[in-house]
């Protein structure tokens, strides 16, 4: 069996003998030793390469239009962010469908009304002398109509129930009296929970859960709106600051210019040495290269902020250039920690939206609580029925018959004295029975021929299990939110603290930035009289122009921070709607 044996190798030594062999056409290389590294031979890449010089290209932005200028107030941006915004607008159709849910789940109390009409021939055989049968069979005919309102009560959780039912009825039974014949009944059940579903049922759980995620969609869409509010001012203060710093950059890229026409003139009348030259124009074309690099902030500043508040890809503001109108100087609010902490309680969504998911889980746990109570129902109906028809002129009296019998009787009863039987009544219909399907009603208008029933309906689960279940896991629930509310609670509390923190050391940065650009300024001057006067070198007053240029954009970075710091600070207080004085139409 061959066995392979593997050796480490520096890898000084590895590299050293692909590049001796890697080169083709080329002499290997002497293998180095250990102790004396070689050297790696690399080709050269371009090695008098020299960019071409051209000349800057002009400070445009790509789809931009520079000479369609469009102001811009923050306000406006923000009731364009409010209107236009896709998430405002999905926050929008939320609210719209928790309302549709909760139209839908009020529909379990709309009464249903149902009904049914039918034709039915029935041809039974006989099987007793007094079926009333011929010919071995009797045959009925009915045209039946009925119909049923029915639907569940808004308050205590009954049910009821009216049905209605009307018959045209033909029959060959020789023992009927009326035909063709109109019976028709009316009834009323209703039913009424006694313990179980009496405070609460699944209808008006429903109901509840629905209305109270309605008011979790609104608080949805609140923390939405201030989150897109927060957003445009971010926005807003972005483009300001690109803005402005790219003027900064431009005054800067103006003053190298400057000071290089003058160094020039001071080379000419041999005040200072050609190098000079070239130290303020490598200077020159640094600020150049800032200046484009501002130019692109510009041009990514404002795409954002126009992501936020355009209507679509089609907008017309995507072409134009906005200029923000908004003064950078704001005056920050003054604000203590209790008091924020106090607005940010009443204000912000979140805690809305924990106590609405806290009601919601309060109703599951009396509901399901209900549920492990026995079920006892107080039931009733009341019934009135009518009749109408004509009179069977070949139907059969089955008691007249006897009347041979009793005549036979009665004679007997005569031989022997004894006194004869009384004669029966005549079988006769009432009056108000006789008559068409509209005497019917009439029947059953009068109220004469009722029927109503009471009584309890009682339910005893021996085990109920799964309502002890779900009322177990509702509580647990309960027990979670509320956690979560707590950790809720001092995340915001620490959000506060956070912003109002950043607020003021934003607010003592640009004090300290405004210092240190007003003594640059004062440098810079100061320098450039004293290369005037043969008292100072090109090489310090280039770096107190580079040292007021980054002052410059330091107060302006501190001034806009301070801005986007009083957003954050209403974000955090919950107040940013009003704040900046915005209703919201949520519906």
């Amino acid at each position: 069996m061959t066995k392979l044996y593997f050796r480490l190798v520096p890898l000084t030594v590895v590299f050293g003998l692909l590049c001796a062999t890697g080169a083709a056409g080329q002499e290997p290389m002497a293998s180095p030793t250990p102790a004396v590294e070689q050297s790696v031979r690399v080709p050269a890449i371009a090695p008098d390469f020299r960019p071409e010089r051209k000349p800057l290209p002009q400070l445009g932005r790509v789809g931009v239009d520079m000479e369609q200028q469009r102001p811009l107030a923050l306000r406006e941006a923000l009731a364009a962010a409010l209107e236009n915004n896709k998430d405002i607008e999905v926050a929008r159709h939320n609210v719209k469908i928790a309302e549709f849910d909760l139209l839908g789940s009020r529909g379990a109390y709309d009464p249903r009304l149902s009904s049914s009409t039918y034709f039915e021939r029935i041809k039974t055989p006989i099987s007793s002398f007094l079926s009333g049968g011929s010919n071995g069979s009797i045959t009925q005919n009915d045209f039946t109509g009925t119909a049923r309102l029915e639907g569940l009560s808004p308050k205590l959780g009954g049910t009821y129930r009216l049905d209605f039912s009307s018959i045209r009825l033909t029959t060959d039974n020789q023992f009927t009296g009326l035909t063709p014949q109109y019976p028709t009944a009316l009834t009323f059940n209703y039913t009424q929970p006694l313990l179980r579903g009496l405070k609460v049922d699944n209808s008006r759980r429903q109901i509840e859960i629905a209305r109270k995620n309605l008011s979790l969609t609104d608080a949805q869409f609140r923390q939405r709106a201030v989150e897109t509010i927060t957003s445009v001012q971010r926005a807003y203060w972005d483009l300001v600051f690109a803005l402005r710093n790219l003027q900064i950059q431009r005054d800067a890229v103006r003053d190298s210019r400057t000071q290089l026409e003058h160094n020039q003139r001071l080379v000419t009348e041999g005040m200072l040495a050609p190098i000079d030259v070239v130290a303020v124009e490598a200077q020159l074309a640094g600020f150049e290269q800032t200046l484009f690099s501002a130019l692109e902030e510009v041009s990514r500043s404002e795409n954002n902020l126009k992501n936020l508040i355009a209507k679509d890809h089609q907008s017309e503001i995507w072409s134009v250039s906005l200029i923000p109108t908004d003064s950078v100087d704001l005056v920050p609010s003054s604000v203590s920690l209790d008091e924020a902490m106090k607005v940010a309680m009443e204000n912000r969504a979140e805690l809305q939206q924990s106590n609405v998911v806290r009601e919601i889980n309060q109703i599951d746990q009396s509901f399901f609580r209900d549920q492990t109570k026995p079920q006892i129902d107080l039931v009733g109906s009341y019934g009135v029925v009518g009749l109408a028809g004509a009179i069977n002129s070949s139907a059969i009296n089955p008691f007249a018959s006897t009347a041979q019998i009793r005549d036979r009787v009665n004679l007997l009863s005569e031989l022997e004295g004894i006194p004869p039987l009384p004669t029966p009544p005549p079988q006769t219909f009432p009056s108000d029975l006789i008559g068409g399907y509209g005497q019917s009603l009439q029947v059953l208008a009068g109220n004469r021929y009722s029927n109503f029933r009471v009584g309890v309906q009682i339910s005893l689960p021996l085990r109920n299990r799964t309502a002890e279940a779900q009322l177990g896991r509702s509580l647990v629930e309960g027990q979670r939110i509320a956690t979560q509310r707590e950790q809720l609670e001092q995340s915001i509390q620490v959000d506060v603290r956070n912003a109002l923190q950043a607020m003021r050391s934003a607010e003592a940065r640009l004090r300290a930035a405004a210092a240190a650009r007003e003594a640059s300024e004062q440098q810079y001057a100061s320098e450039q009289r004293k290369l005037d006067a043969g008292q100072s070198t090109v090489f310090l007053v280039l770096e107190r122009q580079t040292a007021l240029t980054t002052a410059r954009g330091n107060e302006l970075r501190a001034q806009t921070d301070l801005n986007k710091a009083s957003a954050e600070l209403q974000r955090a207080t919950g107040n940013a709607l009003t704040g900046n004085s915005i209703v919201v139409r949520v519906r």
